[in-house]
């Protein structure tokens, strides 16, 4: 970690740390479901998958539902390629979604948050927010039937000791705004 972040003037600022795991939660406009059909939620999480990859961030987590996002990833070196990827996704995302819709220039994504997770429980604990997000909104009874996040590969995949810390890590004050109510499919 540098001793001296650089900063995005923002309030509150905006760190950006190389090599450094962030939360990123974003929100629909009006929490409207544009998302709210298989192939649009598709649509995101692959959208997702390709951004984050274009611009150098590792993926950790990720769920995509109607009206929201959240996702964990690995900063590059250059950590202030957050605002313009997260741009891309949305502006990428939008389009599509107004394609379908046959609607041009429409507002869909409202705004997004960001949190630098600089410990291991803040980390663990938000890997357990973003998989059992799903069954938080009760789309699911379990997290790895929810489809379009990163919980079904996590559970399959993921180390034995990984899955038992994030499982036993327990949310804190911190943890992510989240009053939506996704669509049910």
């Amino acid at each position: 970690m540098k001793d001296h972040p650089q900063r995005w003037p923002h309030r509150p600022p905006h760190l950006f740390i190389p090599n450094t795991m962030y939360m990123v939660t974003a929100s629909t406009i009006y929490k409207q479901h544009f998302f709210k059909a298989a192939d649009r939620l598709v649509l995101c999480c692959e959208a997702l998958l390709e951004v984050t990859a274009a611009y150098g961030w590792e993926l950790q987590a990720w769920a995509a539902f109607s009206n929201h996002y959240h996702f964990i990833a690995q900063s590059p070196e250059d950590a202030s390629t957050l605002k313009p990827m997260i741009q891309r996704l949305h502006s990428q995302t939008a389009r599509a979604v107004n394609r379908l819709d046959g609607v041009s220039g429409r507002q869909v994504w409202f705004q997004y948050w960001d949190t630098c997770l600089r410990t291991d429980q803040s980390y663990y604990a938000r890997l357990n927010y973003v998989h059992n997000n799903a069954v938080k909104h009760r789309l699911v009874q379990a997290a790895e039937q929810y489809p379009y996040c990163s919980a079904g590969w996590f559970t399959s995949n993921a180390d034995i000791a990984l899955r038992e810390q994030v499982k036993a890590a327990t949310p804190h004050s911190t943890e992510p705004h989240d009053d939506f109510t996704p669509a049910e499919g």
